[in-house]
């Protein structure tokens, strides 16, 4: 507990040095994998002192995910919806972890807890992969909102825009 403790810690260092919002989206899909590949390498693991490392990066990434996703939805939601949103948000982590640790749990029993830490590690990698291919498309549907809020300027968003064109406008 005291290595995925210290991971968690030097994650929140690192997230609260950041400057902007910009850039979580990523920093979501780089945290998953890196929680993904420390279960898969906990779970295969003999030596306790690689053992702490891969928590420690398991912590790393699990904190780095959860308040990432937290700061993106804080800030593209609007004030009078905040409050049902996070929690809503606060239930698909805390009020589902009892649940998901039952099912490992019972996993667990049939298959051993190696086993189901590389399944559960393995779920993580695919999730990160998934999360990356769509990162794009979120993007798209987030830009609007970080103009409209200033987080990202109409410049570099027209700019942005005048070099996907493939057609010049006077031609169109």
């Amino acid at each position: 507990m005291a290595a995925a403790g210290c991971g968690a810690l030097s994650s929140t260092i690192y997230l609260a040095s950041r400057r902007s919002v910009l850039g979580l989206g990523r920093l979501i899909a780089i945290a998953t994998t890196l929680f993904g590949a420390g279960l898969i390498a906990f779970s295969f693991s003999t030596s306790l002192i690689l053992s702490l490392l891969f928590l420690c990066l398991t912590g790393f990434g699990a904190m780095a995910l959860v308040a990432s996703s937290n700061t993106i939805l804080q800030t593209i939601v609007d004030d009078d919806k905040r409050g049902r949103i996070m929690s809503l948000f606060t239930m698909a982590f805390i009020g589902m972890a009892p649940f998901g640790s039952l099912i490992a749990g019972a996993i667990a029993h049939g298959i051993g807890a190696r086993n189901t830490l590389l399944i559960g590690g393995a779920s993580c990698l695919a999730a990160g992969a998934l999360f990356a291919k769509n990162l794009p498309k979120i993007r798209k549907k987030i830009r609007p909102i970080y103009v409209k809020m200033g987080i990202l300027s109409e410049v570099a968003t027209g700019m942005q825009t005048a070099s996907e064109l493939t057609i010049p406008p006077e031609k169109q």
